[in-house]
């Protein structure tokens, strides 16, 4: 037993490891190489893997659960009423009206107009975790078709419960004789409308209520015995305890988990939570995806291939106009509007569950049931193809040109100072010089962003800096220097571009990722470049050095020594980047000069650096006792 169950495991794992790296090395995404390698391990490929995949899926589905409990924890409960109107109109939209066009092609091939609603219904709804752990992977969760999307989900994972209700009263008498209609009545029976509607009230303002006045003082107690473990144990026993609420309650476990976190964003215990049950959702999402693809179907697949390639281009293009209809009325520009599309044109983990359900039920019979979860499984898989193409072929068609909403009118005088970038970096550029009476003229390009700074009195203009417009309308024409300090490396090498290009007496200084972005916005033409994680690095180690017990002097005549030398190094590579032989021959002969130059402790430099030293503490002394 246990040696079976060792060994099922340890397939599953090294397909993990082998499979996902080379699909991350290909572009593909973690999701799509989880899912290649469940194919390949499955029953019908090298068949390591087989009956107990389903077993192996419903434990595995604890990772979309997880993943939902995560992303509440980043929802604190004032944006999600924010978002009210996206997840109830835009996501209820999108459900009833990809349901009607389903149903009616379902109609159209000739099914019963019960079995063609509930297909509707059930393939209306996309995979949460294809498409969250897809926004994440690339970074689009805060983009306006990210929140969109994330919208649409949310509201799929509440449809989820009204759908099960709905289901059994749609029984086709010739799948249902009467023993069986008793069955699948059996659980409403059991149970009284109204004392269903009553638990479910109940568990959730359990969990609203538990989530802010028990929690907090019981995850202090168990924070107060300074083991990880008990903490890890407690939250996963946290998770776990509200899925079981909520399944017993007829309610998404997804949905809870998801409300749990939304209560807890408050709680100082968020990216403590955060961390340690990461690891756990990445594991489980992982073995789920690998389920997925170990369950499909290949020998359905090569008896009807004509059949179901027919069914799967046919969901994904229905979704797909739907989809762009609504985020045409939603007011979606076209970059996003095509990006929101191509993310949620698939089916869902929760066909699984809603096409057994509906089986049971007599809704579908089980040929057109299990040739259904085949197609769902396969748009599946599809999914992270259709957003490489997306984003290598179709995006940079538009994304260049058309902006997350028109670019606001800049009605602030000239200043000497623009700021693009008005993030956790650019925040601290500004706010230093506006200490000395500096103005800057902001400019961001996430509205959320916006949003928030303008609570606090900040006037932050919406609109893409590199488009040679915005900044001749922010006044780089009058403007001294232009400070770049946004996220996006590639736009942050064309800010450089079209402000030498366009404004040549305009000074940049750049905010690099890394080297290799530091060498690219060189090579651009800016004229300052600073690392964004240099400086305070550098002050991190000086107080080490303090900590070790260094003498104050010392310590700072050595970080000044590393900094003087690594930026002439950085000069220095610059020179030879692009050849690999000479870029690694002249990073050896830095590092010996580097050890050279630490171990220089004469009395001289020691004296020198003292005194520099000694006179910036006075120096700050001074300003400070003058505030």
């Amino acid at each position: 037993m246990f040696s079976g169950f060792f060994s099922q495991a340890f397939i599953y794992l090294i397909a993990a490891v082998l499979a996902v790296p080379l699909a991350k090395r290909l572009g593909l995404g973690s999701a799509l190489g989880y899912i290649i390698a469940g194919v390949v391990i499955g029953p019908f490929v090298l068949g390591l893997v087989g009956q107990e995949t389903q077993d192996v899926m419903h434990f595995a589905e604890f990772g979309v659960v997880l993943m939902l409990f995560l992303v509440g924890l980043e929802l604190e409960p004032s944006v999600l009423w924010r978002m009210r109107v996206p997840i109830l109109g835009l996501g209820g939209a999108q459900v009833l009206l990809t349901a009607l066009v389903l149903a009616g092609v379902a109609m159209l091939l000739g099914l019963p107009w019960q079995t063609a609603a509930a297909i509707g219904l059930t393939l209306a709804l996309s995979s949460t975790a294809i498409v969250l752990q897809t926004l994440k992977e690339r970074g689009w969760m805060n983009t306006a078709a990210g929140r969109a999307g994330f919208s649409v989900l949310l509201f799929q994972d509440i449809a989820v419960i009204p759908i099960l209700a709905v289901l059994p009263f749609l029984a086709l008498p010739e799948l249902l004789p009467q023993a069986a209609a008793a069955e699948a009545h059996a659980a409403q029976m059991d149970r009284p409308g109204w004392l269903q509607a009553l638990l479910v009230l109940g568990i959730v303002v359990g969990i609203v209520v538990a989530g802010r006045f028990l929690m907090r003082p019981l995850f202090h107690w168990i924070a107060s015995t300074h083991s990880l473990e008990l903490f890890i144990a407690f939250a996963l026993t946290l998770i776990v305890g509200i899925t079981l609420a909520t399944e017993y309650a007829g309610l998404s476990p997804a949905l809870g988990t998801f409300l749990a976190g939304v209560v807890l964003a408050e709680s100082e215990f968020r990216h403590e939570l955060e961390s340690n049950i990461e690891p756990f959702k990445g594991l489980l999402l992982g073995l789920f995806f690998i389920s997925v693809g170990a369950s499909i179907d290949l020998a359905l697949v090569a008896g009807q291939p004509g059949l179901i390639l027919a069914l799967v281009v046919a969901l994904i293009f229905a979704k797909f106009l739907v989809l762009l209809l609504l985020g045409r009325l939603f007011r979606l520009n076209l970059a996003d509007n095509l990006m929101f599309a191509f993310i949620l044109a698939q089916g869902g983990e929760f066909a699984f569950l809603l096409f057994s359900f509906a089986t049971q039920s007599r809704v579908i019979g089980s040929d057109v049931s299990n040739l259904l979860v085949v197609v769902v499984v396969l748009t599946m898989v599809l999914t992270p193809l259709l957003i490489i193409f997306h984003e290598r072929w179709v995006r940079p068609r538009f994304v260049d040109s058309v902006s997350a909403r028109p670019d606001e009118d800049i009605d602030a005088g000239p200043t000497p100072v623009i700021v693009a970038g008005y993030g956790r970096f650019g925040q601290i550029v500004s706010r230093l010089l506006r200490a000395d009476g500096i103005e800057s003229t902001l400019l961001d390009h996430d509205s959320g962003q916006i949003e928030l700074t303008g609570r606090f009195g900040n006037k932050v203009f919406y609109g893409d800096a590199s488009r040679v417009q915005l900044l001749q309308a922010a006044g780089a024409e009058e403007a001294k220097l232009l400070v770049i300090a946004i996220d996006d490396r590639d736009k942050a090498v064309q800010m450089v571009q079209a402000a030498k290009q366009f404004f040549p007496q305009l000074k940049t200084l750049a905010r690099a990722y890394d080297r290799s972005h530091a060498y690219r916005l060189m090579e651009a033409g800016a004229d300052v470049v600073t690392r964004e994680t240099f400086g305070s690095a550098l002050f991190m180690g000086e107080e080490a050095l303090l900590l070790l017990g260094y003498d104050p002097a010392r310590a700072y005549r050595l970080m000044r020594s590393f900094k003087r030398h690594d930026e002439e190094g950085l000069l220095k590579l610059y020179e030879v980047w692009g050849d690999d032989h000479a870029y690694g021959l002249r990073i050896r002969q830095n590092v010996e000069e580097l050890e050279r130059v630490l171990k220089d402790d004469s009395e001289e430099a020691e004296d020198h650096y003292r005194h520099a030293w000694q006179a910036m503490r006075d120096a700050e002394s001074r300003r400070f006792s003058k505030d």
